[in-house]
């Protein structure tokens, strides 16, 4: 089996042979130095870092080290660390015929949102919970499941999600899906059986969101967005919307909360025309400068429809996320879900039912709060000593920060960062094609890179704003 693991910059690929991880590791660092992805001179995170990135033990990097070392790749100093060594080029091969452009490999370096970071992910605990959860499952817990997930999982999610995000949640509203795509796939479903024809979305936001709505058959208008969030207020003109899908707590990807009257309008709307709300709760545990804003669903449990998912407090490979909904709709979305639960693994809803119950959750969520916003903060003081004429915009949330560009600039920046080998995303790539063009900006995530890359990644960045 083949681990990958991202790290100071350089994505490597461990493959146990032989000697298992030490020899998988020292020829996934031989291969990054072949193949120029470390570069000669390039400092090592220490063993203890690296160890910590790609968790394995410590004695198993410091060994690698030692013989990489003793091999001639590298080179270690008393108080300079470990680089990689300075070796002189082959002399190159003589060729015949035209000469082939250069392939332009995976970037070095990613701030690309949507990921979060992967390095931190609890395995220890997380593998704690897995066994506890095993030894206690109930025969039946490896048979055909209940559509609507194991009910030991949404047990405790109604109570998390009624202490953390003010959720009004119990077990029988819940359903467990394998992610918010597969809950807006069966969302789509059941809104088109109940004749639906037009589900507004914001202005700025996921195509994929919006691709999968119209393959249900669903025309997706969009509502304009400006300062204060989505402009809640025209949804009582646009005939034929039957439901809204929005990021009210932190608007993907510009980063600002729904004002208090818009999430007034909202429901109001919601009540008086019979429409749904469909929340996407993405990432609103992580607030930093105040607490979390609780879930517009609270405001009317029946008109609002509640997405959350592991993929941003956890990792997205988890597969796991919940929808809580309205009485009348739980059946509804359960048999759109089929008969069986064939989408979501019985064994890690019970372990993650587990590591709710123990208090590790929580645990791991005030940990990645304060990394998260120590990393938002570096980013911050950094482009106020390098881009002064950078700004960020958007609420102190979240694991990814907009910065606003001078007119003109968000394309030669994304392409010029893509030369350093960092890669970038603009606003523009989120802009719904019925919007009106937009400033220009960088949706900037501070959550992917891990600890050893990150200081690396921020320099690069520097580098590549006007």
């Amino acid at each position: 089996m083949t681990d990958s693991w991202a790290t100071f910059g350089a994505d490597l690929h461990i493959e146990p042979v032989g000697g298992g991880l030490r020899s998988g590791l020292m020829e996934a660092l031989r291969e990054a130095v072949r193949s120029g992805r470390l570069a000669p001179g390039t400092r090592l995170p220490s063993s203890r870092t690296l160890a910590a990135d790609l968790g394995v033990a410590r004695n198993t990097v410091a060994d690698a080290y030692a013989e990489l070392v003793a091999e001639g790749w590298l080179t270690a100093r008393q108080g300079s660390g470990t680089t990689v060594a300075r070796r002189s080029a082959p002399r190159p091969t003589a060729t015949r015929g035209p000469t082939s452009r250069p392939v332009r490999g995976r970037p070095a370096y990613s701030l690309s949102p949507g990921t979060p970071d992967l390095a931190s992910f609890p395995r220890a605990e997380w593998l704690k919970a897995a066994r506890r959860a095993l030894t206690a499952a109930p025969n039946e817990a490896f048979g055909y499941g209940d559509p609507r997930g194991r009910v030991e999982l949404r047990t405790v999610l109604a109570d998390y999600l009624s202490r953390a995000r003010g959720v009004h949640a119990g077990p029988e509203r819940i359903v467990i899906c394998s992610g918010f795509v597969h809950g807006l796939m069966l969302m789509g479903k059941v809104l088109r059986k109940r004749r639906v024809k037009d589900v507004v979305v914001e202005s700025y936001g996921l195509d994929e969101h919006w691709h999968l709505l119209r393959e249900a058959g669903l025309s997706t208008p969009c509502l304009p967005l400006d300062e204060l969030g989505s402009r809640t207020g025209d949804l009582g003109v646009m005939r034929g919307a039957g439901a809204v899908l929005m990021t009210p707590a932190h608007q993907f990807p510009t980063g600002v909360p729904l004002h208090p009257d818009r999430r007034a309008a909202a429901v109001d709307w919601a009540r008086s025309s019979g429409g749904l709300i469909l929340e996407d709760d993405y990432d609103g545990e992580f607030r930093y400068d105040r607490q979390p804003v609780g879930a517009l669903q609270s405001l009317d449990p029946e008109r609002v429809v509640y997405f959350g998912t592991s993929s941003k407090s956890l990792a997205p490979g988890l597969r796991l996320g919940w929808m809580v909904l309205p009485e009348s709709l739980a059946g509804e979305v359960a048999e759109a879900k089929g008969v069986s639960d064939w989408a979501s693994g019985a064994l890690d809803q019970l372990t993650l039912a587990e590591f709710i119950a123990s208090g590790a959750y929580d645990r791991h969520v005030r940990s990645m709060r304060l990394r998260y916003r120590r990393r938002r903060d570096q980013l911050v003081a950094a482009l106020a000593e390098r881009a002064p004429d950078v700004r960020v915009s958007g609420i102190a949330a979240g694991l990814h920060a907009v910065l606003e560009l001078p007119e003109g600039t968000e394309r030669t920046v994304i392409q010029a960062a893509a030369f350093q080998g960092l890669a970038l995303e603009g606003v523009s790539r989120y802009r719904h094609p019925q919007a009106a063009p937009g400033r220009d900006a960088l949706v900037i995530s501070y959550g992917s890179p891990p600890d050893s890359a990150w200081s690396s990644t921020l320099e690069a960045l520097c580098r590549v704003l006007p």
